[in-house]
Formats: C-alpha cells, sequence, structure tokens
C-alpha cells in the first residue's frame, strides 16, 4: 500500500450531479504500489450530507482535467492549493529509512470538513503545528482531522515518514506522490513544493525524476535540492542519492513511475 497523504473533501451536490461527489488532493506517497486513496476512500466516514453546503458544480467541473501529468505556468497554478514539504534526511535515515518530515498546505479548499490520511506503517510522531482560518485541527490515528475551513486556509503539522529507500550498491531513492488535486474523475491544478536536506558528507544527488522542465524546477547544491512544481493530473517525483565513494553511482536506476 502507497504511504500517501490524503486530503479528502465531501459536499453536498446539486441535483444536476450525483449526490455523493469527492474532491481530493493526493501526495506525499513515498513508496511503489497501489495509490492509497483507492483503498481508503470506501473506509472513510463523513457527517451526514445534509450537513454539507453546496458546491457550484458545473464551475469545478470545467475547471478540471483528465488525469494526465501537465506542467503548467506558474499564473494558472498562482491561487490554487500549494503544498510544502520540507524533509531531512539524517545518518539515521540511510540505517531505518526515517526521515523528519514538516509539511505545510497553503489555500485549501473552503468546506465543513476534511482529513488528510497517512499509511499506519510509514508515519510516526504526528502533530498539528499550526491551523489559520480552521475551526478545528486534531490528529485521529494515522490522521489529520479538519472543520469548518474558510476560504486561504492553511495547515502545518509534522511527522516522521519512513520515506527513504536502499536500491542497492550505495544508493538510495525519494520517491514522492502521486500528488494530485482531483474532483470527480478529473484534476485541478496545484503546486509542491519540496525543500530537501541530506548529509554532504554521506551522501551526493545522482539524478531526479521528472527532468528540469518550465512548470518542474530543481535547484541542487551539496546537501539541499530544492523542488518546484505546477502542474495539473498525477505527478511523482524521485530524487536518487549515492553513498559518497560508492563505485556505481553513474549506473540509472528503474523509472519513477514503476
Amino acid at each position: 500500500m502507497n504511504p500517501t497523504t490524503e486530503l479528502r473533501l465531501r459536499a453536498r451536490a446539486r441535483s444536476f450531479a450525483p449526490l455523493s461527489c469527492f474532491f481530493a488532493i493526493l501526495s506525499w506517497g513515498l513508496a511503489p504500489g497501489p495509490s492509497f486513496a483507492e483503498d481508503a476512500l470506501a473506509e472513510t466516514a463523513f457527517p451526514d450530507e445534509a450537513e454539507w453546503p453546496e458546491m457550484d458544480l458545473e464551475a469545478r467541473i470545467a475547471a478540471v482535467s483528465d488525469g494526465e501529468l501537465r506542467f503548467v505556468g506558474h499564473e494558472r497554478a498562482a491561487e490554487t492549493h500549494r503544498h510544502v514539504n520540507r524533509i531531512r534526511i539524517g545518518p539515521e535515515s540511510l540505517r531505518e529509512g526515517w526521515i523528519e518530515l514538516s509539511q505545510c498546505h497553503e489555500n485549501l479548499d473552503a468546506v465543513r470538513a476534511a482529513q488528510i490520511l497517512f499509511s499506519a506503517e510509514r508515519i510516526r510522531g504526528l502533530e498539528v503545528v499550526s491551523a489559520q482560518g480552521i475551526g478545528r485541527a486534531w490528529v485521529e490515528g494515522h490522521s489529520v482531522q479538519l472543520t469548518d475551513i474558510a476560504p486561504e486556509a492553511t495547515l502545518c503539522i509534522r511527522a516522521e515518514s519512513r520515506a527513504l529507500f536502499a536500491l542497492g550498491d550505495g544508493r538510495y531513492r525519494l520517491r514522492n506522490g502521486p500528488y494530485m488535486r482531483r474532483f470527480l474523475d478529473g484534476y485541478y491544478p496545484m503546486q509542491v513544493v519540496l525543500d530537501v536536506s541530506y548529509p554532504a558528507d554521506r551522501l551526493a544527488l545522482v539524478q531526479h525524476q521528472p527532468p528540469t522542465q518550465p512548470g518542474f524546477e530543481v535547484r541542487a547544491e551539496s546537501g539541499h535540492v530544492a523542488v518546484d512544481a505546477a502542474f495539473e493530473g498525477r505527478l511523482f517525483t524521485c530524487l536518487d542519492f549515492c553513498e559518497t565513494g560508492s563505485a556505481d553511482c553513474e549506473l540509472a536506476v528503474s523509472d519513477c513511475s514503476e
């Protein structure tokens, strides 16, 4: 099961659409395998539909894409959900795979309730650091529950995530995704920022996927990698590292989508 963070919203729909509609932002999946959301969707309990405000479904449906990954200009994504992840890979991460994670969500969608789900096996020490424009935010098991979300609300959380995977021959992979902001069968534009620090005396960045292109920028220096993405659809990212002194650092590794 893919260790994915899922922000899931539900609202009462108008009469021209099915009564139960889901709007989801999926992110922070850090291992290969099927998306956690595909299994979790039916397991989530929500308040009675009569308690939810109506959504302008015509406007939402008109704004979404079909799910194919497309990088977009930052002006198109400027007012959308922005998901910022600050990650610290320490020497101990190379032994156990656990990294330090600080995660902030900006421009959350205004709904009565939502939840962010993590894979129970790959998250620990989960806590809410701050919340603005949110009636209540609290940790429940391996999830963060939110109620009464106002426009432009923000949420920051902190945890440890088992996110670094040994590939053999001194190589390691930090794999993120799928990131997506989904409504019905379509996908909204969103922004994702990764800010990754790692021990420069132990590791070197050898490759990243996707490659740098308009809408996907990577800035790397010794001990630090910054990724800035603006896109619609489903995005996986991989940062591949090699231990300093290893002979096989230049060898290509598997595709990020595998």
